[in-house]
């Protein structure tokens, strides 16, 4: 599979810091009227200081803007059938695969805070799956959802059994694929508007791909 080298986080968007967005966003100084009010909620419902740039994305849209808010808030980033530590692990592979240097830096730091060991982020940037940082739960569910991202035409009750054997129930792995989906969205939503990365992790990467290379 095309998986991006480590050090890619550690460098912004080149053509995106030189020629700015590829599709302007809504930046938080300038909102008005339904868009001010759902940046004001995002920030209070999340305990943030700046609303993110992904989310800078669909305020051309506000009632869009206001429903991807509910699902941060009631999915994406909440405890559910999946824990949030799984999300995220989910979330910064599916990014990897779709080569979406904003989202895969965001999810890598989150996961890292999440408890996610070094030595499990290495693997899921260079998508080894094989790592033993993985347990083998999570290599089946991962396995999933890069068939989800890359080829979900595929996906067939064998595969949905192969989970079960291993200790997912249904409502686990109808919740993986939704997840894996929502983020190829937003993955593509931030590579087309050219969202770079925010360099989040790029200090503890680039001491990732030194370490391993060494």
């Amino acid at each position: 599979m095309n998986t991006p080298e480590p050090a890619i986080l550690g460098r912004p968007n080149q053509a995106a810091a030189d020629i700015g967005m590829n599709i302007s966003i809504v930046e938080e100084e300038a909102a008005t009227g339904a868009v001010a009010e759902a940046y004001a909620d995002y920030r209070t419902r999340f305990g943030r200081e700046h609303v993110p740039g992904i989310l800078k994305c669909f305020a051309t849209h506000p009632p869009l803007l206001k429903q991807m808010i509910e699902l941060a808030s009631s999915l994406l980033f909440t405890e559910s059938l999946l824990t949030r530590t799984t999300k995220e692990m989910i979330a910064t592979y599916v990014s990897s695969l779709n080569a979406c240097a904003y989202c895969l830096d965001s999810h890598a730091n989150s996961l890292h805070q999440s408890g996610g060991s070094d030595e499990l982020l290495l693997a899921i940037f260079q998508g080894d799956l094989e790592s033993p940082s993985i347990g083998p739960k999570e290599h089946v569910l991962l396995a999933f959802t890069a068939k989800v991202t890359e080829e979900s035409y595929k996906v067939s009750a064998t595969d949905i059994q192969s989970l079960q054997a291993v200790g997912w129930h249904q409502q686990q792995i109808a919740e993986a694929v939704h997840i894996s989906s929502l983020f190829a969205c937003f993955n593509r939503v931030a590579n087309a508007f050219g969202l770079s990365s925010q360099n989040l992790f790029s200090l503890t990467l680039t001491q990732l791909h030194t370490e391993d290379h060494a």
